[in-house]
């Protein structure tokens, strides 16, 4: 359960501001049907983070021991750091295909995660928690939880908490986990 819980909180908090929770603003504007932008979104992190999980699991799995854990935690320290500095909207994605709103919004949202804070959120969660199905579900709950109210609440979502608090709390919990995973990993060695 607690791999379900810290990999909701992180990518929730993460996400709220990211260029993707903005480009779910920019589709729902765009379309006005909020069903199939929610679809395409879950779809679309459910397989994105699903490869990302992935990749963090076999990662962790060549890589053992105290070493391997300082440098996770010191990568869930620079996504600290990294999570303060604001995206800015990719208005590239958001020119996609109207052959359907799903597919334009799965495509859209699948490019558009890639690399993203929450991708690479994904991959640490799974290398430190080695389970891929629970972080995949847990990160999956976590981008649907900030998404699903930017798309029915559109840019009104984002004025509720100002961006810069959001992205605060969100590199004060990358920082608490990064301390975390290094001082249990130095007492180890």
């Amino acid at each position: 359960m607690e791999t379900i819980l810290t990999s909701i909180a992180v990518v929730a908090i993460a996400e709220i501001g990211d260029k993707t929770q903005l480009l779910a603003i920019v589709l729902a504007a765009r379309f006005r049907k909020p069903l199939p932008i929610v679809l395409g979104i879950f779809v679309a992190t459910l397989l994105n983070h699903a490869v990302a999980a992935t990749f963090g699991y076999l990662v962790a799995q060549w890589l053992t021991g105290a070493a391997f854990q300082i440098v996770l935690g010191v990568a869930f320290i620079a996504m600290a750091a990294w999570a303060l500095v604001p995206d800015k909207q990719d208005e590239n994605a958001a020119k996609v295909s109207t052959h359907g709103i799903f597919l334009a919004t799965l495509v859209a949202f699948f490019l558009v995660e890639i690399g993203d804070k929450t991708q690479i959120a994904t991959s640490l969660l799974a290398a430190q928690f080695h389970n891929v199905g629970l972080v995949t579900i847990g990160t999956t709950i976590g981008m649907m939880l900030a998404n699903v109210p930017a798309v029915y609440l559109g840019e009104a979502a984002t004025k509720i908490v100002p961006l810069k608090y959001v992205r605060m709390a969100a590199a004060a919990i990358f920082a608490a986990i990064g301390a975390w995973v290094v001082l249990a990993a130095s007492s180890i060695v």
